[in-house]
């Protein structure tokens, strides 16, 4: 069922061929996945992908410690209730029995953060197909229901620890960051940029920089880059007295400070990192904006 939609998908994700196949693979041999993954890695865009190309319905979570049994596998309506009692048709069908009845994925993102209440009905729904539900009865899963469950392991600020039983029913997807060369690509997808253009190569390697330092604890993924791009390409185009390398800054501070975690330990900024590795790239390359500036001077020149 699943393996025919590969040629389907892949054109529509870069790189990711290895990762695509194991989580086809997961989903053919009816398991249920652990994508492992910091954000911006492609998780739930190749689920949305594998859900269109299937034809089978996808219900996206979110993981939290609000995130309740009832709110995973739904509730009676209380005014319903209280007015003709507890019928099955008063039954608000939560995501969880959704994607059991319809057999359909259900994917839940940062599950580490979920209550272990919440949890638990996970692992009954995944180990057995099937729940009982309080005053409604026993659901059975339909044979093409599957859990996605993804997590991002550089990730401790409100999660829990997640029970080694739910970990055993699962198999794990290491989602790392694409190629340098396939983050460029992915950028100038996004933002309409040439081959030719060194502004996309700068920012992807300064996205990857973030990765690198020893005081950031968690680096920019390629929406940094994106986000760089985007607002440098359009800053040149209104300012009239800054420099190109004060615009990129500027942009490239903008773009990434607010999706960078720096380690408890660093006494800096995180806009003093950003800007000490975007000189680092500069001077250690032959990149320069000089091409892209009179491109642009040109254009407003128009």
């Amino acid at each position: 069922m699943f393996d025919s939609i590969i040629p389907k998908i892949s054109p529509f994700i870069i790189g990711r061929t290895k990762e695509l196949e194991l989580i086809i693979a997961a989903l053919e041999a009816q398991k249920h996945i652990l994508l492992e993954g910091a954000p911006g890695t492609s998780k739930s865009t190749i689920l949305r992908l594998i859900s269109e190309h299937s034809a089978l319905p996808i219900y996206i979570m979110e993981g939290n410690a609000d995130l309740t049994p009832s709110k995973l596998t739904g509730q009676f309506d209380p005014s319903l209730v209280i007015e003709s009692g507890y019928k099955p048709e008063f039954f608000v069908k939560g995501p969880l029995f959704l994607a059991m009845e319809q057999g359909g994925l259900l994917y839940v993102d940062e599950f580490n953060r979920m209550a272990s209440d919440a949890s638990n009905v996970l692992i009954r729904a995944i180990e057995e197909n099937e729940l009982v539900i309080p005053r409604y009865g026993l659901l059975k899963a339909n044979k093409n229901f599957r859990v996605v469950l993804a997590q991002n392991p550089y990730d401790e600020v409100g999660v829990g620890k997640i029970s080694r039983a739910l970990f055993d029913r699962l198999i794990r997807i290491s989602m790392g960051y694409q190629s340098e060369l396939e983050e460029q690509e992915i950028v100038r997808n996004e933002v309409g940029d040439d081959e030719s253009s060194e502004l996309t190569k700068i920012a992807v390697r300064l996205v990857r920089a973030t990765r690198e330092h020893l005081e950031i604890k968690q680096g920019a993924s390629v929406r940094g880059a994106i986000d760089t791009v985007a607002m440098v390409s359009i800053l040149m185009k209104l300012s009239q007295y800054r420099s190109a390398y004060e615009i990129l800054r500027d942009s490239a501070i903008a773009a990434l400070s607010g999706k960078i975690w720096l380690d408890p330990a660093s006494e800096r900024s995180a806009e003093e990192i950003i800007e000490e590795l975007l000189l680092q790239i500069l001077r250690s390359s032959n990149l320069t904006l000089e091409v892209e500036w009179e491109k642009l001077e040109q254009r407003k020149k128009k």
